[in-house]
């Protein structure tokens, strides 16, 4: 009967401590960050919407329904992101520290373990030599969806070379037939041709944040016209759009604007519009990444932009600076 007893302690603690099979756990711990919240979302639909995560005492615990290998996106207080690979039945450690969130470790399961290693491995990388790493892990382990990660960020996000992207691609896709989100952004990295320069416009019909009817044709009437993808939780793209907006002022009628908010809450973007006095239209359909128009017009990463000038495209994927410089030179601002 002790021995059984004994048996039953174990096995409760074991619960208590992990997760069942249709779930997946992460248990972390940072330095440097006392109390506060950060944010989680899911760029190939492993979960609804945008989740918080609230640290206590430099702890957190979150924990989540899962019923299929996905990919989670810690948003930091700083606005850094970084990847999470979620596996049913999973629990992972987090250990870091906040004022150094790029030197994170996380362990538990093979795929976030060979993500640590790739952190440490680029650490002291320029941004060249990280691509080419990046291209190099992919082909080590094109089973890994690390690689689809690494794929979507430094060849579909950063400066995109998206011929290079295809083939990466295909190489996961020998070992990576059946994931969804691999076959998207295998899509997306082919029709992307038409955002290149000189490609046209998509054609489209929206409707705005206010109701109000937006469509490609206004656009490509414009002499310039300038679209952007951007959230309440991303830094850098609430930056471009302050740059859009003095660009506005100056440019008046000959810059025409679209943007679209991948935020979870119409509400929250109509708040954020209104806050910062945005005038031009804004569509938010609460489908974040997966948003019809999102897809449709080929963007991928967050932030994103494409330049129209006389109704061709003439950039995409620009910073800020870069986006400006553009912008100023087709109007000669």
């Amino acid at each position: 009967m002790k021995k059984l007893s004994i048996v039953l302690l174990l096995t409760l603690i074991l619960v208590s401590c992990g997760t069942d099979s249709q779930h997946f756990k992460i248990d972390g711990r940072f330095l440097h960050l006392n109390q506060g919240e950060f944010y989680v979302y899911s760029p190939d639909g492993g979960l609804d919407g945008l989740d918080t995560i609230k640290v206590q005492a430099g702890r957190f615990v979150y924990e989540m329904p899962c019923t299929r290998p996905c990919i989670l996106m810690m948003v930091f207080p700083n606005f850094s992101e970084q990847p999470i690979f979620a596996e049913p039945g999973k629990t992972v450690s987090i250990q870091g520290d906040a004022s150094h969130l790029k030197e994170m470790e996380t362990t538990g399961n093979t795929a976030n373990e060979l993500m640590t290693k790739f952190r440490k491995q680029v650490a002291n990388s320029s941004p060249p030599e990280v691509r080419k790493q990046a291209a190099d892990f992919i082909n080590e382990y094109p089973e890994s969806p690390v690689g689809v990660y690494l794929v979507s960020k430094y060849y579909m996000q950063l400066e995109p070379d998206f011929k290079k992207a295809n083939q990466l691609i295909e190489t996961m896709l020998k070992e990576q037939d059946k994931y969804g989100y691999l076959i998207r952004l295998h899509q997306l990295s082919q029709s992307l041709s038409n955002s290149s320069p000189n490609g046209k416009l998509p054609s489209f019909k929206a409707t705005d944040i206010y109701g109000k009817a937006v469509s490609s044709s206004l656009l490509s009437q414009a002499t310039v016209s300038v679209i952007t993808l951007w959230s309440s939780w991303n830094y850098d793209s609430m930056s471009m759009q302050r740059e859009l907006k003095k660009l506005k002022r100056k440019a008046g009628n000959k810059l025409q604007l679209l943007s679209i908010s991948i935020d979870a809450s119409q509400s929250e973007c109509k708040n954020i519009i209104e806050r910062d006095t945005i005038s031009w239209p804004n569509i938010c359909d609460g489908d974040m990444l997966e948003g019809n128009l999102v897809r449709k017009i080929g963007f991928a990463a967050i932030p994103d932009n494409i330049i129209i000038h006389q109704g061709k495209i003439v950039a995409h994927g620009l910073n800020i600076q870069q986006l400006r410089e553009k912008i100023e030179e087709l109007l000669q601002l």
